[in-house]
């Protein structure tokens, strides 16, 4: 971990002392393990960083650049609370880009953010960070891409999302991962709702090695609501991991969360959500909802929903569900003459649909349903078992 020292952190251009600090409360940290809960299940122990380098990604930015800036002049705009040892390590060599939009401003056309990563054995560090004033809106994408490279052409890319929304603010923010079977994502989400705000924070997982997104949606104002949806597919050795928090500061808020995902061949995805709901939220409404398809005999998925109410004027729900394809719905499928791969692939990508729906992902969306499916195709090539009956 030499790479990641103090020293290195002052090479970075701009907030010196504030980067040299981070870099030293990582440097006297630990490595989290999966004996940690919010690790459990996780494979962060096989991570090398030594393996790694401080890099830089290439960054480029579509869409109304009027409200966009690689630079601030207040560290503070960072500060936001460092839930682990590597959104910490983003702070001392983050590439920031800050999107900041007027009150009562409508930005018209999402902005779309592009982070491409080369290089082996480099370690990237985006930020974004979305400021939307009093009664603005705003929709922004984000994209995460590295390609696929030889063995040992490894990359690690430790991203954080800052969202501030103000008072009646609506935010749309949706995080698309592109990255290579060698890339390795552990990335923080938090944003913080003020009154009457809504925010949506969306995330496709497609690609990538090990993927992990930990993500607290906090609802600071009465009236704030918020939503959460995912899509995840993972397929050969890759693993999907999703940590969810629902905070309720305030009185009168309502969160929603649906994550959906599939895993088929060795594959494994991991869903931890905690919906905490504190003792002045009265009023509240939240729900969470993880659903996930294992398509392969040696897929596995966890799911562990939790709720943490200290107050009982609230509405709560949670569920999830792990298991294999409905075989009545194959069944219906296959009776009316469709071939089993292809009932297969209708049921994934209707299973998907409900998610997709919801993104902001406008163009995009058709795109996503075609990756989903030739992800589906694949299935053609690999051993054609298929899970029948057990359910993790």
């Amino acid at each position: 971990m030499s790479a990641f020292t103090p020293d290195a952190a002052r090479e970075r251009a701009g907030w010196t002392d504030f980067r040299v600090a981070a870099a030293e409360r990582f440097a006297a940290a630990e490595l989290p393990s999966p004996d940690e809960e919010i690790w459990r299940y996780s494979r962060i122990d096989q991570l090398d960083l030594s393996r790694f380098v401080p890099g830089i990604a290439s960054t480029s930015i579509e869409g109304p650049t009027d409200f966009v800036s690689e630079s601030a002049d207040d560290p503070e705009l960072f500060a936001d609370e460092t839930p682990d040892v590597f959104a910490e390590l983003n702070r001392a060599f983050m590439t920031p880009v800050v999107i900041r939009v007027p009150a009562g401003k409508i930005v018209a056309e999402p902005i779309v953010v592009t982070h491409t990563i080369s290089g082996s054995g480099t370690a990237v560090f985006p930020r974004l960070v979305i400021d939307a004033g009093e009664d603005s809106e705003v929709t922004v994408i984000e994209v995460f891409v590295a390609a696929d490279g030889t063995d040992g052409d490894e990359a690690l890319v430790v991203p954080v999302l800052q969202v501030h929304a103000a008072q009646a603010a609506r935010v749309k923010y949706l995080a698309v991962n592109e990255v290579g079977s060698q890339t390795w994502q552990i990335g923080n989400q938090q944003s913080v709702g003020q009154r009457d705000s809504t925010t949506l924070l969306a995330t496709v997982t497609l690609g990538g090695d090990y993927v992990r997104a930990r993500t607290e949606a906090r609802l600071s104002g009465q009236g704030s609501s918020t939503k959460q949806v995912a899509l995840y597919f993972a397929g050969d050795n890759q693993m999907h991991d999703f940590r969810t928090i629902q905070d309720h500061d305030a009185p009168k808020t309502t969160s929603d969360l649906l994550f959906k995902g599939a895993v088929q061949d060795t594959a494994a995805s991991v869903y931890t959500g905690l919906i905490k709901i504190r003792k002045h939220a009265h009023g509240t409404q939240a729900d969470q909802t993880n659903r996930n398809l294992t398509l392969s005999e040696g897929a596995w998925a966890e799911s562990v929903p939790n709720l943490d109410i200290e107050t009982n004027d609230v509405k709560c729900s949670h569920a999830s569900t792990v298991g294999p394809i409905d075989e009545e719905q194959r069944f219906y499928l296959e009776s009316r003459g469709v071939r089993p791969e292809i009932a297969e692939r209708l049921v994934v990508l209707g299973f998907f649909e409900e998610v997709i729906s919801q993104l902001p992902a406008g163009a995009l969306a058709d795109d996503l349903r075609e990756r989903v499916s030739t992800k589906l195709d694949l299935t053609g090539t690999r051993k054609q078992d298929k899970l029948t009956g057990a359910s993790a």
